[in-house]
Parts: C-alpha cells; sequence; structure tokens
C-alpha cells in the first residue's frame, strides 16, 4: 500500500522555489529519510505533506487523504514532529504526555495503558514525574515522541529529530523508531546524519529543492561505487552542479 504519494509538489516563497516538482511514493511500513543539507527543502516537504503548507503547484495525499481538500480527516492519522516539538518545561512528563492526549482527543479511559507502553518503550517510566525542564536532550526528544504518538498515528512524521542529541541517545532513539515498524507504522523522517540515513529503508537526496535520487542506500552507495552515503551524496551533488 502507497502510504504517500506526491505529483509535482512544489512550493514557492516569492521568487525563492523551496520545493520543486517533487514526484515520490513512500509504501506503509517503511522508514524513509530525506537526506540534505539546511535550505534543502526538508522542512518545506515536511509542512506541506502535513497540510500545514499549502503547495504552489501540485498535490500530494498521506493515508490516502489528499493534503488540501482533506487536511482536517488527515491530522486524524498523522503525527508530526517538528524541530522544535512545543514540549512544556514547566510541567512533568506526565503532564506534557496528557496535555497531547487531550488535545488530539483521546478519551481518558483508553490513556492509561498507551502512556504506560510509551513511557516504558522510551525507557522514561522512572521519571514520568520530571519536569520536562529537567531532561537531558536525548529524554526530551523521546518524551517529544511519545507525546507524539499518544493518538496511535498511522503515519509519522520527524523532521530531524536527533539533531544536536549525543550519539547514544541517537541510537536509544532509532531502536524505538525500529520497533515501531513492527506495527506497521511509516516513518517519514529528515536528517542531515548521512551515517543516520544509512537506517532507513530508501533515502531521498534533496539539493536546492529538487529530489536528486530515491533508492536504498546500497543501491546509491552501488552506482556512484563509493563506501558511505557521505561520498555518494557529494558525488551526486557534484555531478549535478556540473550540469
Amino acid at each position: 500500500m502507497v502510504t504517500i504519494k506526491t505529483e509535482n509538489l512544489t512550493r514557492k516563497f516569492a521568487n525563492l522555489t523551496a520545493l520543486d516538482q517533487l514526484n515520490l511514493e513512500v509504501q506503509e511500513g517503511e522508514i524513509f529519510g530525506l537526506v540534505g543539507p539546511d535550505g534543502a527543502g526538508k522542512t518545506t516537504t515536511m509542512r506541506l505533506l502535513t497540510g500545514i503548507l499549502d503547495p504552489t503547484e501540485g498535490q500530494a495525499w498521506v493515508y490516502n487523504k489528499h493534503t488540501v481538500k482533506q487536511a482536517e480527516e488527515l491530522k486524524e492519522h498523522i503525527a508530526y514532529m517538528s524541530q522544535r516539538f512545543g514540549l512544556y518545561e514547566e510541567l512533568s512528563v506526565m503532564e506534557n504526555i496528557n496535555f497531547y492526549a487531550d488535545v488530539y482527543g483521546v478519551a481518558k479511559d483508553k490513556r492509561g495503558e498507551a502512556i504506560e507502553r510509551l513511557l516504558g518503550f522510551s525507557g522514561l517510566l522512572p521519571f514520568k514525574e520530571r519536569f520536562a525542564g529537567k531532561l537531558s536532550g536525548g529524554m526530551k526528544q523521546k518524551l517529544g515522541l511519545a507525546c507524539a504518538l499518544i493518538h496511535t498515528p498511522k503515519v509519522l512524521f520527524l523532521d530531524e529529530p536527533t539533531n544536536g542529541v549525543d550519539p547514544v541517545s541517537r541510537r536509544d532513539f532509532w531502536k524505538i523508531l525500529y520497533d515501531l515498524l513492527k506495527e506497521k507504522v511509516t516513518i517519514f523522517c529528515s536528517t542531515c546524519y548521512l551515517d543516520e540515513a544509512e537506517r532507513c529503508r530508501r533515502v531521498g537526496l534533496m539539493h536546492k529543492g529538487k529530489l536528486l535520487r530515491c533508492d536504498t542506500p546500497g543501491n546509491i552507495k552501488k552506482e556512484c561505487n563509493v563506501k558511505t552515503l557521505e561520498e555518494a551524496f557529494i558525488h551526486i551533488v557534484n555531478a549535478y552542479e556540473r550540469k
């Protein structure tokens, strides 16, 4: 099943084309990584797919919902964890999760088991009474993820979720994502870490709003005859710039 599909998706801001004719398909239960430097168009893509922005041209569907015409219906099936996810530092871990449960309309009599499960697999059970402002960077990211998952979304959008997080916390965060795949959650994430992108089933390499390649990390490295995705990205970008 195709969970995310775009057709010539484009977004312009005045004279800047932030996203240029994106054509993409992501399958159900896949972890897909969008890779590129700052300004490549990753966040714009996320905001278009989650219905926050309207496209200048083209269209997109997520979980069979049109991102413009069915934007309100779409919100029931997705979760979006932005680079600055809105945790409330003066609230405890439990209070933050309950707040987002209220926002997503999760019934009080149905959230207890979900909260315990989310706290359990994120390793936050021992810290549920701690104020969010007192958590480490990695623990804040895990709490943000738990809040985003409280309504059991079918598609999870993560915009550079481990940016600035230490390597151990990054590893733990990715373990949680892999566990989510077992529940057939589709994960669409952006990252500037090329080693991290290697963990994705497929990746899209973006540069200046253009999708330059979309394939498995292994196939992209093989095409460029290099050992790392970073080398492949540099090779592909240089070839694009020479044109």
